[in-house]
Parts: C-alpha cells; structure tokens; sequence
C-alpha cells in the first residue's frame, strides 16, 4: 500500500535536509520532493552562522534568503593578553526564518509532525502507517554510529539576552577566552542583534559530552554581570554537543552495505576540528541537485568518504588539541592560530586549507610540548 507517491523524499528537516529541499525547490521545481520533519517546525532551535568566505559566490543562491542578520563591519577574538579584529563580514542564520523560508518555498512539499518508523532506498514508512514511495530517499536526522568515531566534544549554551542599557559591542566575538578556563577550552561566543540586545554562548572544547546547561546558564549570567549588562529578560536559548571527530573509521560510521543515502552530521560532512556544519551543507545541497536521482545512495556515499579522507588534516589537529594540550592551556593553541593571516583562518573554517596553510599552521614554536604531540599522534585518545 503506498498513501504517497514522490521523486524524492528528505528525511530530517534540520539544516542539512532544509538546504537540499530549498536547493531543489529552486533549482529543479520539476522534482516531486517532500521533506518529511518530526518536530511540528523546520530548523529546531538554533542559530548557524557562517563567515562571507565559507560559502562561495556561485553557491550564496542558496543561503542568502535565509541570513537574519550580516556584520559587514567584520568580527574580532580576545585572549588573554591578545586580541584582534579581522575584516572578514560574518552572517547568522536564525531557525524561525529558516523554518518561514522552507514554510513558503515548499508549501505541501513538507510533511511536520511526522514520526518515521522505516527508511529504505525507496520508500518511508511513518510511525503512523503511512507509506510514502519515492524513486530517492536520502537520511538527514542527526548523527549516525558515533561510536565509531573518536571524539572530543564542542558543547555550548546560549541566551538572547535583552539589557536594561547599551552592551556597546560593536561586531561579533567569535571567541572571547579571557574568561576562567573550566571544563577543557572554555570561550564566550558574542553576536549584538542591536545596541540593547546580544547573543550570549558559553562553549568548551571537553573530552567529555557531559553539559551541565543549568551551570553553564550560571556562568552566563555572571559574564553578564562582569560586563556591567543588566539583563531585563533572556529571550531565546539553546544548547547543543557538537563532535570534533579526532579519529575513527568511515566504513563503520556510513556501512558500505547501507542501502540508503545519507546527508549532513549524518554522513560525517562537518569540519572534524570544528563541528562546523554549515559550509558542507551548503556545498553538498549545491552539487547534489545536478545529480541524477537515479544513483543517489553510492553518490552520497562516494562524496562523504572523499570528504572523510580530505578531513585527515584536521582530524590530525583534534588529536593534538585533546591528546596533547593540557585542558586548561588548550586556549593557547587558538591564541597562536589567530595571529596568523586572515586568508589562511578564513580557508581553515571553511574546511579548505592549502597545502602550505597546513604547513604553516604546524610551523614555529609549538604552543604544547613536542613530546607531549607526538604521544598523542602516535597514540591517539580511545
């Protein structure tokens, strides 16, 4: 029995499931597609942010109907002792306009309230007995076998904070880790949505996935409190654990076996030193509507394993960060990254280093110690 018929059906309506339908809303309105979503909105709750060089021109089509706000005036670090101002402009993405933007670009072509029981490479089957038969089906929800994967973790809080008076930060603070240091490599992350109102996060870069939101939520409050912010109300928060993948084996992670097409966190495209998700969303919506529907599954797959061995690099860097650093000096690694150029930072969290930014990056005095290093790539974290 089949209650609905369609050439493509996405499963998971987060970033990664949203992009693809948009891209193909767009790009081929012929496709019958339909994006199947669980929660009853689009885009859960986040905000993703993206500076202007993640993306490329060709592909900003696809992103800039959805950018909430844009910081032309570039965006700045602080670290004790150090800090910087870099020109390169920087975008969020909120999830109510993501959700508003799918909402209209789809219309019926997305399916809310939708619990999945079954994903096969033709057909879904949801928890409500509904069958949905399609010539492609491609898997966007969330992570896949993390334990295949060694990881540290990016963890975070964050609260829109509404003030009593002007916060008089002027662009966003990518990472301000004057702060205490807790919990391995701990910054305060800054975006002003208007001279009254601000983005707080509170991140750490921890060997564990453990998050204590309602310390973390303390610690906010108390940053506030040091800048001299009164806080009239928090109008918005979030959390989340993003893996920073140091090691593992792809084959486990995406079986060769598995039948169905993968997209997103899902089939590992992230930056592994990062978590950063949003230029390979981007980058895969993109290619993945110039391919034939017809394939679709050993495409996926073909693309996320050349991304995996393209990751080595990074990869390589997480082992160093959490097998070699001591957690409370991890700061000083990223202190040292950002003194070096503003193209070679840009290309690095676009997941696109050069040859000779991998060398640059590993060259000089080493902020922990060669031994300590080269322990730690020999024998990587379990």
């Amino acid at each position: 029995m089949v209650d609905l018929d369609c050439d493509l059906a996405i499963v998971g309506g987060g970033l990664a499931g949203g992009l693809i339908a948009l891209a193909f809303a767009e790009r081929r309105p012929g496709t019958r597609l339909l994006l199947i979503e669980q929660a009853d909105h689009v885009g859960g709750n986040h905000i993703w942010s993206f500076f202007d060089g993640d993306v490329d021109t060709r592909d900003r089509w696809l992103v800039d109907p959805l950018v909430s706000r844009r910081w032309s005036q570039g965006h700045e670090v602080r670290f004790p002792g150090y800090g910087r101002q870099l020109d390169t402009p920087y975008n969020s993405i909120a999830s109510p306009r993501f959700d508003a933007h799918v909402r209209s670009a789809l219309g019926d072509r997305l399916l809310t309230g939708a619990a999945v029981d079954e994903v096969a490479p033709d057909r879904v089957r949801l928890a409500d007995g509904r069958r949905i038969a399609a010539r492609a089906v491609i898997d966007a929800r969330g992570a896949g076998d993390l334990s295949a994967l060694r990881c540290g973790w990016q963890k975070f809080v964050g609260q829109t904070l509404r003030l009593a008076q002007p916060h008089g930060v002027e662009r966003p603070v990518i990472m301000d880790a004057t702060v205490e240091q807790i919990d391995g490599y701990r910054f305060v992350y800054l975006l002003p949505r208007d001279a009254w109102t601000i983005f707080v996060e509170d991140t750490y870069y921890s060997d564990g996935p453990e998050l204590d939101a309602t310390g973390i939520a303390e610690r906010i409050a108390a940053y506030a409190q040091a800048q001299g912010w009164q806080v009239e109300e928090i109008i918005h928060s979030e959390s989340g654990v993003l893996p920073v993948v140091h090691g593992g084996d792809f084959d486990r992670y995406w079986p060769a076996d598995d039948p169905v097409a993968r997209a997103g966190v899902k089939a590992g495209l992230f930056q592994p030193m990062t978590g950063y998700s949003l230029p390979d969303a981007v980058r895969f919506a993109a290619w993945l509507v110039e391919q034939p529907l017809k394939g679709v599954p050993a495409a996926t797959r073909a693309y996320a394993a050349a991304h995996w061995k393209q990751g080595f690099y990074y990869r390589l860097l997480g082992r160093m960060l959490f097998g070699a650093a001591v957690p409370a000096q991890r700061w000083r690694i990223f202190a040292r990254f950002y003194r070096l150029r503003p193209g070679l930072i840009q290309r690095f969290y676009a997941g696109r280093s050069t040859i000779a930014d991998r060398i640059r990056i590993l060259c000089g005095r080493p902020p922990v110690r060669i031994r300590d290093a080269m322990h730690a790539l020999l024998n990587p974290p379990a």
